[in-house]
C-alpha cells in the first residue's frame, strides 16, 4: 500500500508599498491671478489651399500661406513626402 503524501501549498503575501509625502499637507489655496494674454495665434491664409498644401511664410506679404506654390509634390519633385 502506498503511504500518504503530504502536500504543502505556500501562498506568498502580496508585496507592500510604502508611500511618504513631504512638505505642507492640507487644503489648496485659491488660484492665483491669470497671466497676461498671449498673441492671437498663428493666422494662415488658406483661401487657395489645395490637396497636400504645405504652410509657408511669404515675406512679401508678411503672412503664412497654404496654397499650390508649395505642396508635398513640389517639395519632393514628385516623390513620396
Amino acid at each position: 500500500m502506498a503511504g500518504n503524501i503530504e502536500v504543502v501549498i505556500v501562498t506568498p503575501s502580496a508585496p507592500s508599498i510604502a508611500l511618504a509625502s513631504e512638505g505642507p499637507q492640507g487644503a489648496v489655496g485659491p488660484p492665483g491671478a491669470p497671466g497676461p494674454a498671449g498673441s492671437s495665434g498663428l493666422v494662415v491664409n488658406d483661401v487657395a489651399k489645395v490637396n497636400k498644401s504645405v504652410v509657408y511664410y511669404d515675406a512679401n506679404t508678411a503672412t503664412f500661406k497654404a496654397d499650390s506654390t508649395w505642396t508635398t509634390d513640389t517639395l519632393t519633385d514628385g516623390a513620396n513626402f
